[in-house]
């Protein structure tokens, strides 16, 4: 891809969330402002009290707009050598046009490829203004983040409505010259969802079959295949033959919580640690929101993987045991490690969410799940179901006291990209197994519900 003068190499877009052609990005963001400046009208509700909030603050008006100008000083380490929003009030206007949009799906119409799709449009909106150090400060804001919680919110009541479905069906049209706009439930984008449920490894045989109808509960004879939102298509379900459960006999064996790619396996984990740093680390106590039982996990064992925009959304208990807490902790939006910012040698990460996964545990919206396993060589552990920017939304379907089975949903994503942690007790001797995978943003998914490690006494 061309850039411009100076410009330096950025990382991937791992997981789809956004396009790998930052000219998709580009072109969508021109066709926002085409549409805000056709249809000029009154700022939704919860973003004109957001620009009503940021002008009577002096100090959080002086930052925003030093995130801006920041991005545009270092434009041209950007891939096109350009910011596409360049002020706050611009941003505003175009936040306020995708409340009612709902993400679309791409070709290429040369190749009839995938392009991708916009699953993050408000993080595509602030790829460069949240890599600037200004825009570390912004997005650590607690009541700059309250106010994104309310504007997200009133964007979660389209997604959730049937006007937001338009996409599953809509007619394709161009984006740009080379890339056009293919409806969810078209042959394209059915196909391509296809290939990432049938393309994740696990244990034994793969049971996934070629077609979309059989792979996910939908009803193909209705209009939109009966999804009754965007949402509802989102958190589609696979149908039950799809995804079973090995190794429920065993107690050693733990299942995979998610349809998930491998990020990381971090023994040793500290209780408490600098998370903001370069490196990383996790803090289980700030992962586990200060709970008092993140005492017991010190030294522990973290696994981290991470979930594509096709992926299946809901989440599974990696054992079988007895629910002893379930919680959300409410946390940041589009805020990422500052050092995967313009800080960053190597070049910002154009989607931070990705490369700043281990800190996101930290500070980003969270469900806290802990278990008590019916195995005593297993006991307390936690899976930890992370928002990665959007709506970041955390629906928990089960209650402490409640017994579950090893396999059975614990809750889901609604919106928003995702990633999500296990940890286990210093004392548990894991032996993990990704069927020759390579944890790193480059793996493929494993199956949820396939055994992915083992207890060794």
């Amino acid at each position: 891809m061309q850039a411009g003068a100076g410009f330096k190499l950025v990382k991937a877009r791992p997981g789809g969330w956004l396009p790998e052609d930052h000219r998709i990005i580009h072109d969508w963001i021109g066709r926002l402002k085409r549409l805000a400046d056709a249809s000029p009208r009154e700022l939704a509700p919860p973003i004109a009290a957001m620009r009503d909030m940021v002008d009577s603050d002096a100090a959080l008006c002086s930052q925003i707009r030093a995130m801006f100008s920041e991005a545009v000083e270092h434009e041209q380490l950007t891939p096109l050598g350009q910011v596409p929003v360049r002020s706050f009030e611009e941003f505003l206007g175009l936040l306020d046009v995708v409340m009612t949009t709902a993400p679309e799906a791409y070709q290429d119409i040369r190749t009839s490829q995938p392009a991708g799709l916009i699953g993050f449009p408000v993080n595509a909106l602030l790829d460069w203004p949240m890599a600037t150090e200004s825009g570390y400060a912004v997005f650590a804001n607690q009541l700059f983040n309250q106010q994104l919680d309310k504007i997200l919110g009133h964007w979660c009541q389209f997604l959730l409505s049937a006007d937001s479905r338009y996409v599953l069906t809509a007619a394709p049209y161009k984006i740009n010259d080379q890339t056009e706009v293919v409806p969810w439930l078209g042959d394209a984008a059915r196909a391509e969802m296809v290939r990432v449920a049938v393309s994740a490894l696990g244990e034994g045989k793969n049971p996934t079959p070629s077609c979309f109808e059989e792979i996910f509960d939908c009803l193909s004879g209705e209009p939109y295949f009966g999804y009754a939102s965007w949402d509802d298509f989102f958190t589609r379900t696979f149908r039950p033959s799809v995804r079973p459960t090995p190794g429920t006999d065993d107690d050693n064996v733990v299942l995979n919580a998610c349809e998930s790619a491998p990020l990381q396996v971090v023994t040793h984990a500290g209780l408490g640690a600098e998370f903001w740093m370069k490196g990383q680390p996790y803090s289980l106590v700030d992962m586990l929101n200060h709970d008092p039982d993140a005492a017991l996990f010190d030294g522990g064992t973290v696994y981290q993987a991470f979930l594509s925009a096709l992926s299946y959304h809901r989440w599974h208990s990696p054992v079988a045991g007895t629910v002893k807490k379930a919680y959300v902790v409410k946390g940041s939006y589009y805020l990422e490690n500052l050092y995967e910012g313009f800080k960053n040698p190597r070049g910002a990460d154009p989607s931070g969410p990705n490369q700043s996964q281990p800190f996101l545990t930290s500070v980003a919206t969270r469900a806290v799940i802990f278990i008590e396993a019916d195995n005593p060589a297993i006991g307390l552990m936690c899976v930890v179901p992370v928002g990665m920017a959007e709506v970041s939304s955390c629906e928990i379907s089960v209650s402490p006291g409640q017994h579950v089975d090893k396999g059975q949903t614990l809750g889901m994503f609604h919106f928003g990209g995702s990633t999500h942690c296990l940890v286990f007790r210093a004392d548990v001797n894991l032996e993990f197994n990704f069927y020759g995978e390579t944890p790193g943003l480059d793996a493929n998914n494993l199956r949820v519900r396939t055994p992915i490690a083992t207890v060794r006494r």
